[in-house]
């Protein structure tokens, strides 16, 4: 494959980090502490649009797999998607001086749409992975490059976020609360996101004629189509990954929402402290691009997701501990802000080398069912991992918000004047809740079966299916 559509594939997914950092890292807080929602009201509104995003990921992905056009069964989806997932993602950030009511119903609108219509470029996008190359260690390597940019565009906002826009003025002495700074992160991560799209689904759009053809047109009744899903879901790799994916997402949704929240209160760091965290997790993303594929080709995919979620999972509380006791650096301290950052690139490396495999894994999948089915179901199957990840990232974001609500956390609060047994409460709360849903992730793994010699051998059965 060459450099080119490695490339073009993975830059695109700089529109769906922009998204997911937007919405998981800054959203609740915005909609929260500085217009005054409530915390319930704003995580009701994220919640419904997580689910009604992910109801669309399968429905989008079955349509896609069956897509007949000139430009292809992905291509028409991607261009779709360019104008309103951008206009919505600068609405959003944009919205009129309106009652606490209108602005619920606001919120709620306006992500559904920028959710529904980022569904339209990301699942057929991600589903072109297994039909731009067959090969099991090059699969690695494509989501490796897919994962890098995501994470890449997501942090180059943060940072341009945290160190320009969200800085402290006379009427906001706090820069993460300062109103007008988010006006312009929606501008400009919604032209981050027009361009990407733009710019990936026109790089690979000279594959379209080696791309897999659709099956022939014909009726399907509903009952139909859901037993076509149903048993192209019937594989035991794919269930496994499923569940992994129902628990990670839980705690990639709960990390996500109170990442800010820990930052901001329990840290006590200003907006251009926690700015200088965000670059972490570039040397993170630098990190995964290498290690994951080269773990993959030493011991396997499997083993090495394993062996990568597990010492995610045992990480993933090490700073808490030595802050409750109070030896860490002094809170709101530079020293801090280093402590944090080492900690930050080791935690966050994992994690991105870890979902890279479990992502080249699923491509596996595709001719395992292929085989069995007689279908090839790419658009099925990366919807129903960004189902998972959507649906129950919503359950990570509802729990972050049953943990401030059960700690009695207060709106438009203020660093340094909550409670400390408040703050405490809270971490303690924090740490168990994301530790054990790590671990149940990892458990599920073991329930993978392709290895790189099943994967052969199901290549070359298929192969000895086709006509001539």
């Amino acid at each position: 494959m060459s450099v080119s559509t490695k490339l073009f594939y993975g830059i695109g997914s700089v529109a769906y980090g922009v998204k997911d950092n937007g919405f998981a890292f800054f959203l609740l807080l915005y909609y929260n502490q500085v217009l005054g929602l409530s915390a319930q009201l704003t995580s009701l509104a994220l919640f419904v649009a997580l689910i009604v995003d992910a109801i669309s990921d399968p429905v989008v992905g079955t349509i896609s797999d069956r897509f007949h056009s000139k430009f292809g069964r992905r291509h028409p989806f991607m261009y779709a998607s360019i104008l309103p997932v951008s206009v919505g993602y600068f609405f959003l950030w944009n919205p009129p001086d309106l009652s606490e009511t209108a602005l619920f119903l606001y919120l709620l609108v306006f992500a559904v749409v920028i959710r529904t219509f980022i569904t339209f470029y990301e699942v057929p996008s991600t589903a072109l992975a297994p039909e731009l190359t067959e090969d099991y260690d090059e699969r690695t390597s494509l989501a490796a490059v897919r994962f890098f940019f995501g994470w890449v565009g997501g942090i180059l906002l943060s940072m341009y976020a945290y160190l320009v826009l969200l800085t402290p003025t006379a009427a906001q002495p706090v820069g993460q609360l300062n109103e007008a700074g988010y006006q312009t992160y929606g501008l400009v991560g919604a032209s981050m996101m027009a361009l990407t799209i733009l710019c990936s689904s026109l790089g690979t759009h000279r594959h379209i004629p080696n791309l897999k053809a659709p099956p022939p047109k014909r009726r399907r009744s509903l009952a139909e189509t859901i037993g076509e899903i149903r048993e192209s879901f019937d594989d035991p790799s794919f269930r496994a990954l499923f569940g992994y994916a129902i628990f990670a997402s839980m705690s990639a949704g709960l990390v996500s929402a109170m990442n800010i929240y820990l930052n901001t209160y329990f840290w006590e760091l200003r907006a251009g402290q926690i700015g200088y965290l965000v670059p972490a997790g570039l040397v993170s993303a630098v990190l995964a691009l290498k290690l994951a594929p080269a773990l993959a080709g030493r011991i396997g995919k499997k083993h090495a997701a394993i062996r990568l979620s597990i010492a995610a999972a045992l990480f993933a509380p090490v700073p808490y501990t030595p802050g409750l006791m109070e030896w860490a650096p002094a809170k709101g301290s530079n020293e801090l802000v280093y402590f944090l950052i080492v900690y930050s690139v080791i935690e966050i490396g994992l994690i991105i080398a870890s979902t890279t495999l479990v992502s080249a894994m699923m491509a596996d999948v595709v001719e395992a069912s292929e085989l069995k089915t007689g279908r090839r179901s790419e658009g099925i199957f990366f919807a129903a991992r960004s189902f998972l990840s959507k649906s129950l990232s919503a359950t990570g974001l509802l729990l972050a918000t049953t943990l401030l609500w059960l700690v009695d956390f207060p709106d438009e609060a203020k660093p340094g004047q909550v409670e400390p047994q408040v703050i405490r409460n809270l971490v303690l709360g924090y740490m168990p809740s994301t530790a054990s849903l790590y671990i149940i992730s990892v458990v599920c793994l073991f329930g993978y079966k392709i290895t790189r010699e099943d994967h052969s051998a199901n290549l070359e059965a298929l192969r000895d299916r086709e006509p001539g």
